[in-house]
């Protein structure tokens, strides 16, 4: 089978990533980079002999596949031009800084034929995918993502940032309409949101609850995912997990502790998790997510088939995003409907303006320099 012409567009630190491990994979032939920085186009373009480009529009009609690793706000305006020109697109996440955004790249990729791919790369996870098949019909998701501020992405808040992972992973399992959104956030280093906790609930019953950080002292990538089946504890950063499988009687509900005698009594206390709640404990093999990836989204665009994360999924959990963005903006830190609202660390006299602070009822045009 012939390789795909692809190129990257935006050389920042995911877009040199993606040059790389391009550049290794057989199905694809990597054969230039966009970036209207010169440094930066200029040394991807060294590495790996291709040819650099000021302007997308360069590679129209000279590759079959991009990668789009631009800053948010310019996927819309670089992918519409190349899905009307039927490329392939892998888009990094999110999909686009708005939904009206996204419609139109879905509707443009299903008009002209194209895989429109977006890079929400934990569900590559071996731990995640370990996990997946058994995790049916969750009850209640917990999800916590910290890093340190890595002073990229500073076009976005946490949410679009670092949350949106674990949105997507969430959504891949609760497969219910969204019912309801609940979220506070507070802004650290600028006007966008550095910290964000959102609790989701689900028409089919299920809870989801999401913590983010790019301002901790502490890196994780955890999920926690309680079924009727069992209990998955996952961390992302290491692949490895726990697994508990309830003994068929706990699922059934057959088990009785007032039934027991004193000496099975005894016997649990010392074998609960031999024989009750079995413990699997796991190493997932390593694989680079970004490569697998990529395979997928080769695979997709010869086989003529939707990728694992498709535009629609991409959109989802931007819907889920940017209801978790409103009801931060909404939030009332003084417990009263006139009270302080939006991102916000420190208390009256000493605060951290926030996205949408110029949307405060209680602000005074007079007192308070609206959010640009």
């Amino acid at each position: 089978m012939n390789q795909l012409k692809v190129a990257v567009v935006g050389a920042g630190h995911l877009g040199r990533i993606h040059a790389r491990l391009l550049s290794t994979l057989p199905a694809f032939q990597l054969v230039a980079v966009v970036d209207p920085v010169e440094g930066n186009r200029r040394s991807v373009a060294e590495a790996h002999g291709i040819w650099p480009c000021v302007h997308y529009g360069e590679i129209l009609g000279r590759v079959d596949a991009a990668v789009i690793a631009t800053p948010t706000r310019r996927h819309h305006e670089v992918a519409s031009q190349l899905l009307a020109n039927g490329i392939h697109l892998l888009i990094e996440k999110p999909i686009t800084a708005s939904i009206a955004e996204a419609d139109e790249l879905i509707d443009l990729a299903r008009r002209h034929g194209a895989v429109l791919q977006v890079g929400h790369v934990e569900r590559f996870n071996p731990a995640f995918m370990h996990a997946q098949s058994e995790c049916f019909d969750p009850k209640y998701i917990e999800a916590v993502r910290t890093s340190a501020f890595k002073f990229r992405s500073t076009d976005i808040g946490v949410v679009l940032d670092l949350m949106i992972h674990d949105i997507d992973l969430a959504l891949a399992l609760v497969r219910s309409p969204l019912r309801n959104v609940e979220a506070v956030g507070v802004s650290v280093f600028g006007d966008a949101e550095d910290i964000a906790n959102a609790r989701l609930s689900f028409d089919n019953g299920a809870v989801v609850t999401l913590s983010a950080s790019r301002a901790s002292y502490e890196a994780k990538r955890q999920v926690q995912v309680w079924s009727e089946r069992g209990f998955a504890s996952l961390d992302l950063a290491s692949r490895s997990g726990t697994m508990v499988r309830p003994h068929r009687s706990i699922i059934e509900r057959t088990f009785n502790v007032s039934q027991l005698t004193s000496e099975q009594v005894e016997r649990l206390k010392d074998h609960l998790f031999d024989d009750l709640l079995p413990i699997e404990h796991f190493q997932a093999p390593a694989h680079d997510q970004i490569t697998a990836e990529l395979e997928d989204f080769a695979d997709s665009i010869q086989r003529g088939r939707a990728p694992q994360v498709s535009g629609e999924q991409g959109r989802a959990a931007l819907v889920v995003a940017e209801k978790i963005l409103e009801s931060i903006a909404a939030h009332s830190w003084d417990g009263h409907h006139v009270g302080r609202i939006g991102p916000q660390v420190a208390p009256s006299g000493h605060v951290l303006r926030g996205p949408h602070w110029g949307k405060s009822p209680a602000r005074s045009a007079t007192t308070w320099r609206q959010a640009s």
